[in-house]
């Protein structure tokens, strides 16, 4: 059904580590869609449904504001293309490869792009880095579950901790820096962010990211022009070998050998706390303007609609 404003479905939720951040993310978007008084909104909490499930709700687009395995790495795109609805953020193949913190970096990496020592363990495997590394899943986001270990006993304890939830999971030479992060947005990068956590946590935790009011953003911070260069140089290179579209998160540490590659991001967070929004107010894009901006896009790809002027 054509309405006489683009009806933007907007999905939270979802069965994944990051639920409470999607339906953070998933109410700011709604409010913000809201506020360009240029569509109708349609709010809709999911946990992991079928394509069956999703056809009555209905929209012209959707904004599935969803975060984690489920929700961002491919499978509820894989459904919106089975449906044939146009949605915003990448199709399910780069959604999957991002999603996957040692393929991402493997493809990169061929690039010549500077990545940490990393490798795939299993319960009964040896670990081959080294500590301090940094012990994490391969496919969430959020430091869910994120451990840094300082030596081979806090290794061996935080794999006791994940192995048997996770199973598999990600050891990752531990790199001391700065924390630096590149948004992304049709296309353009945005401000670079340095994220400096409070005194009271040792990195840029869960809490740091979503309830803590310590942690400083600094837009645009101090660095040498070309190793702020570098870092959006990586992050669009990132976003264009993975194949991903509309708008992503690339994250980096920055210490005197220049910038390391972490992972990106597909569908970055968008609540009060997130790097994406922040960036964006920095080249007029306030809320209300970056999610209308991101609907046009998707809007775009509809068939039979036109995104409205």
């Amino acid at each position: 059904m054509i309405h006489a404003k683009p009806t933007v479905l907007v999905l939270m939720g979802g069965p994944d580590a990051e639920r409470a951040v999607s339906l953070m993310s998933g109410s700011e978007i709604a409010q913000a869609l809201r506020d360009t008084a240029r569509f109708e909104v349609i709010e809709q909490i999911i946990d992991k449904p079928t394509a069956d499930d999703l056809r009555p709700f209905g929209g012209d687009v959707v904004f599935p504001a969803l975060h984690g395995h489920w929700g961002e790495g491919g499978p509820l795109q894989q459904i919106l293309e089975q449906l044939g609805l146009p949605y915003i953020g990448s199709e399910p193949k780069p959604a999957a490869l991002a999603m996957d913190k040692l393929a991402t970096k493997r493809i990169v990496s061929t690039e010549g792009v500077r990545c940490p020592a990393d490798c795939r363990i299993e319960a009964d495997d040896p670990c081959q880095v080294d500590p301090p590394l940094v012990l994490k899943p391969i496919d969430d986001g959020s430091s869910v579950d994120l451990y840094i270990c300082r030596n081979s006993d806090e290794v061996a304890d935080a794999r006791a901790k994940l192995h048997p939830k996770r199973g598999a999971v990600m050891a990752e030479q531990y790199i001391a820096g700065r924390e630096i992060t590149v948004g992304i947005v049709c296309g353009q990068p945005l401000p670079l962010i340095e994220i400096i956590p409070g005194p009271a946590v040792e990195f840029y935790d869960y809490q740091a990211k979503y309830v803590r009011d310590d942690t400083r953003y600094i837009i645009d911070p101090e660095l040498p022009s070309d190793v702020a260069q570098q870092c959006t140089d990586v992050a669009m290179l990132a976003f264009d070998r993975l194949g991903c579209r509309d708008v992503a998160r690339v994250d980096f540490i920055v210490n005197d050998d220049g910038p390391w590659f972490l992972e990106i991001n597909t569908m970055p967070g968008f609540t009060t706390h997130s790097l994406v929004p922040m960036a964006a107010v920095k080249i007029g894009l306030d809320m209300p303007k970056l999610c209308a901006k991101l609907a046009d896009a998707a809007l775009s790809r509809a068939p039979r609609l036109l995104a409205p002027g």
